[in-house]
């Protein structure tokens, strides 16, 4: 196994920042993106974290990332609006999309905001948070449009992407419980960890080329490729299939089929249907109440010192906590595929150097 490292998140952050300032996003985008990205690594998900860096640079080079563009609005119908990402960072349109949202959903109580056409939008539990911090309820369907990686229940080659789906309810007086997660067995970014790693995967995630079960990651980054597994079987197959129509066709955007399908793995686009909930307008008073005595039912339960019971939300809380005291851990693969991303965008040799002194390797 390759050996890893560790950084302070706030030097990782200003390494990453410089590498998309010197590809050529303005100070703002290039911080917008360093800050979901660190922000995905701190939560736990490595998958969805700086690990995308050399993807996003190939996908820049390709054409298909537009740097220092904007979401735009397609139609404003009150409550629901719908927005186009026109390629942009999806670090940026959705975090346009989800503020333009908030302030719908404080206007009337209730919000439906439809982005289509942006580039990767990264973990989506942090739009949620977004949602969650302005005290709001916000539920997202997430499709990939036309770059299949997942197999449909009993099917043998990839049809759909691994379309999350997502949901937060805020709490006033603690985290808020948030369920986000890809409807494949494990992310595809998983299985890049993985193969960086030099190790397997578990059971049940992966077949391969000729739709046999393996958990070998290396089927999906090296030709012939094979396919991810939907998690629960029917049932994520099921529900990855709504997020692909509530998120893809309903959102104005596309599904994947024969005439979506990209040409390359880096043309990461997403849709993302969004609707936002204010709870205070529920005649609900007890809601609070009830919630946490709810929480402190379930945790509760008998249960090993050592297997604790965990809220929704709360093992990438535990995560952020300890990676902001312990550091950011980033096996050697990884770590290496950046700094050849940020020598492909023109970073000085010199400049690199500093980095890497500063962050201790």
């Amino acid at each position: 196994m390759n050996s890893g490292h560790r950084f302070h998140a706030q030097t990782l952050h200003d390494f990453i920042q410089a590498i998309f300032c010197q590809m050529g996003s303005h100070e703002q985008e290039a911080q917008q993106v360093a800050d979901h990205l660190i922000a995905a690594n701190l939560a736990g998900h490595d998958s969805h974290g700086i690990g995308m860096i050399p993807s996003y640079i190939r996908s820049y080079s390709l054409g298909h990332l537009q740097i220092n563009q904007h979401a735009s609005v397609v139609k404003d119908a009150g409550a629901i609006v719908t927005l186009n990402g026109n390629g942009a960072f999806g670090q940026v349109a959705a975090h346009e999309a989800m503020a333009l949202g908030i302030d719908k959903a404080r206007e009337f109580g209730i919000a439906a905001v439809a982005l289509h056409n942006s580039h990767h939008i990264g973990r989506i539990g942090y739009w949620a948070e977004q949602c969650a911090a302005a005290g709001f309820v916000s539920v997202h369907f997430v499709n990939v449009v036309g770059n299949p990686m997942v197999a449909p229940f009993n099917g043998r080659d990839s049809r759909f992407g691994t379309n999350p789906f997502c949901v937060v309810f805020p709490r006033k007086n603690d985290f808020p419980l948030l369920l986000d997660y890809a409807t494949s067995a494990i992310a595809f970014g998983k299985t890049r960890v993985a193969w960086h790693k030099g190790v397997s995967v578990p059971e049940g995630c992966l077949i391969d080329a000729d739709g046999i079960p393996t958990t070998d990651p290396a089927v999906m980054q090296v030709s012939p490729l094979g396919s991810l597994l939907t998690f629960a079987q029917h049932k994520g197959y099921a529900l990855a299939a709504m997020c692909e129509i509530m998120g893809g066709a309903l959102s104005g955007g596309k599904t994947t089929h024969q005439e979506t399908l990209q040409d390359s793995a880096d043309a990461i686009l997403n849709c993302m249907t969004t609707i936002i909930i204010n709870p205070e307008l529920f005649g609900a008073p007890d809601c609070e109440q009830q919630t946490e005595a709810f929480a402190g039912w379930v945790k509760a339960s008998p249960h090993a010192d050592d297997a604790p019971i965990l809220l929704p939300g709360e093992w990438e809380v535990n995560t952020r906590r300890e990676r902001l005291e312990q550091g950011i851990p980033l096996d050697a693969g990884s770590w290496q595929a950046i700094c050849e991303a940020a020598q492909q965008v023109g970073m000085s040799e010199e400049r690199l150097q500093t980095f890497r002194q500063r962050l201790g390797c």
